[in-house]
């Protein structure tokens, strides 16, 4: 069987990007063609000690024999290198939020259907193994009907890009939400139809907000409050701080994500029952690529999943400028 020749579109997360090198790298179906970064200081070296190549465009990188493509660029960027690879017949893996405008993000979609290729948005939270769990125990009903959830997604500060909304869309909320919201959509096996949102800058002079809360309510009624804050501080003991509460009518599950383990609590058992497991989310998340792109079927977190919950991140800055709640649209 023929390797699956896949490249690198931008490294501006660049320890996502360094992350997905060295998987895509120990995978023995996976050759990797290359890499294409703005800034070559950034990243030759790494490079070079990897063995791959580097373009300077990433045009040049899409010319060559590719099959497929991870776009690590700033968010800014991610339609137009999509789009890009898209027409030029490679599947892509975005990374979040799968853009910073809506027309834009449902252009991609709609055009990945019209090449033929596989779009898929890099949300990790849906990979990781308490949430799996959380959705078997769900989708057994375990907890009965899912009417109520709380998210957290609170970081470190990042600085660089990031906090820049001409390359970054925004600050936390662009960051952040959008993972959880991934999350909650998977759990509830619904989208978002509207927000309510506040934020601002709590902890340091910015041009972009790096506190909020978000207000989710989902078509199918259940409700949401999701905290993307970056509030921790340097000695906190992750670089995030991802947990997850669902209320169901017949109990509630409680998720920690970095603290290695599922709290279920339940109606049928006389105490909590704490649930231990181990972590691969991007492992997970591109083993699963790779499968869609090889096996021609749809991945865990389609383009369309990666839009709802990127719209939920732009609607939030629109009821934040209205002072209400808007339609997610």
């Amino acid at each position: 069987m023929n390797k699956l020749k896949v490249g690198i579109l931008g490294f501006a997360y660049f320890s996502h990007a360094r992350t997905a090198l060295h998987i895509l790298q120990r995978m023995p179906e996976v050759e990797v063609v290359g890499v294409s970064h703005h800034d070559r200081g950034r990243v030759v070296l790494m490079l070079e000690q990897c063995g791959v190549p580097f373009y300077e465009q990433y045009g040049e990188l899409l010319s060559t024999e590719l099959d497929a493509v991870l776009v690590c660029s700033e968010n800014v960027h991610h339609a137009e290198m999509t789009l890009a690879a898209i027409r030029a017949g490679k599947h892509v893996l975005c990374e979040k939020p799968l853009g910073v405008a809506s027309d834009e993000m449902r252009q991609m979609v709609v055009e990945a259907k019209e090449n033929g290729v596989r779009l898929m948005t890099m949300l990790t939270g849906c990979f990781h193994p308490a949430v799996m769990e959380a959705k078997r125990l769900i989708d057994s009903g375990k907890i009965g009907r899912v009417v109520a959830l709380k998210g957290t997604n609170r970081g470190k500060f990042p600085g660089g890009w990031y906090t820049i909304p001409e390359l970054s869309g925004g600050g936390a909320i662009i960051d952040h939400a959008v993972h959880v919201t991934g999350v909650m959509n998977l759990l509830t096996g619904s989208k978002a139809k509207a927000v309510y949102a506040e934020g601002g800058t709590f902890f340091r002079e910015l041009n972009a907000e790096d506190g909020g809360i978000v207000h989710v309510t989902f078509e199918n009624g259940a409700i949401a409050v999701i905290d993307p804050s970056w509030s921790r501080c340097d000695s906190f003991p992750f670089d995030v701080d991802f947990t997850a509460q669902v209320i169901g009518t017949e109990g509630v599950l409680a998720l920690d994500c970095f603290n290695q383990k599922t709290e279920n609590y339940l109606d049928r058992t006389p105490r909590a029952e704490w649930d231990y497991y181990g972590d691969s989310t991007y492992e997970l998340m591109i083993e699963d690529f790779v499968r869609a792109v090889r096996d021609g079927t749809d991945g865990q977190v389609t383009g369309e999943d990666g839009l709802n919950a990127s719209l939920v991140a732009l609607a939030a800055y629109k009821s934040m400028k209205r002072g209400e709640m808007v339609t997610v649209d």
